[in-house]
């Protein structure tokens, strides 16, 4: 395992980012799109060259490293139990789950799939031992795995458990926020490409509600690219065509009936926007490639926050901590003081 301690100089540029994002230099070339954020100062991160890397103390610190043997990965889908477990799934084919209990410094693979479709997108737990991985449509059903052990063990749904995908119907695993869970029970997962919805389970992914929304769909780079809701009814929605990233068209939706009906915005974000995340009941960032916004009254207003844009943005389970990152190794600390 290439055990590569950071002690990284973190260059917090009191100027960049207009006072409120400041960021961390990890001399990394990679691009991260996998990021779990546990409490105030534990947070896991992953991404492409088979990297993923762990803090302790809010991101002051990065510890980075490389499963010996999967060093070409692109781990795009990880979640953190605590500073020593974390679960992450590479995206592409084949897929593989692996699972560490020692902080990272030993992974077990514990799932395996070769099939030439799989491709994972992302993944939620509902509690300590339940959890859900869902990706790419496999007989044209959507792909989800279940675990009812912590990540021990996965198995796939039953067939007539998992949502049936029209024809160019996937999703995208840009940010791994395209799928979330909410009260133990609920579970929503976003589609998108050439048509983009949103699915909704009541019942941890047994039963499902299918929601059609106006986001910019069509072609294989459109869609939903990520969603949050701050309660049962208030909702976003944000994504655009990652091909056309300044792209203003239809790639911003808010929603006060639990995604039944969606309203664009009074002003909106600069363009596609992969990642979208309340900070608290009415405190939205939104990031993409082209730039990173930040709305203080539910989403109905934006302003520019950065110029400099990111793949996938986080707050804790628990806790204030917020943290964006991107290609060429990019992270960020939101303060929000």
């Amino acid at each position: 395992m290439k055990n590569l301690f950071f002690l990284l100089f973190i260059l917090f540029s009191r100027i960049l980012f207009s006072q409120e994002l400041l960021l961390i230099n990890t001399e990394l070339k990679t691009s991260f799109r996998g990021l779990s954020i546990v409490d105030e100062n534990i947070a896991w991160i992953s991404g492409n060259n088979g990297y993923i890397g762990t803090t302790i103390n809010a991101g002051s610190k990065w510890h980075f490293f490389q499963i010996p043997g999967y060093e070409t990965l692109d781990f795009r889908s990880i979640y953190a139990f605590d500073e020593n477990k974390a679960i992450v799934a590479n995206a592409g084919s084949p897929a593989f789950i692996f699972i560490t209990s020692n902080g990272g410094l030993t992974w077990h693979n514990v799932y395996t799939d070769q099939r030439k479709e799989i491709f994972i997108n992302g993944i939620t737990f509902f509690n300590e031992k339940e959890g859900i991985i869902f990706g790419d449509p496999v007989e044209s059903r959507m792909y989800l795995l279940r675990t009812l052990n912590g990540g021990n063990d996965w198995t796939e749904s039953p067939f007539k458990e998992r949502p049936a995908l029209l024809e160019g119907e996937a999703a995208f695993a840009a940010s791994g926020t395209t799928i979330r869970s909410y009260n133990q029970n609920r579970i929503i997962i976003a589609s998108g490409g050439i048509v983009s919805r949103l699915f909704v389970s009541k019942d941890k992914g047994k039963s499902w509600k299918v929601f059609a929304t106006p986001i910019l769909q069509g072609k294989s780079s459109t869609g939903i690219f990520s969603f949050d809701f701050a309660d049962n009814k208030t909702g976003i929605i944000v994504g655009g065509d990652y091909a056309l990233d300044t792209l203003k068209t239809n790639h911003i939706f808010l929603s006060k009936d639990a995604g039944r009906n969606w309203q664009k915005p009074i002003t909106e974000t600069g363009g596609y926007r992969s990642s979208v995340e309340f900070i608290d009941g009415i405190t939205l960032i939104a990031t993409g490639t082209s730039g990173t916004d930040i709305s203080h009254d539910g989403g109905n207003n934006w302003r520019k926050l950065s110029q400099e844009g990111f793949h996938v943005l986080r707050k804790s389970r628990t806790g204030k901590l917020v943290i964006l990152a991107g290609s060429e190794g990019r992270i960020a600390i939101f303060k929000n003081e």
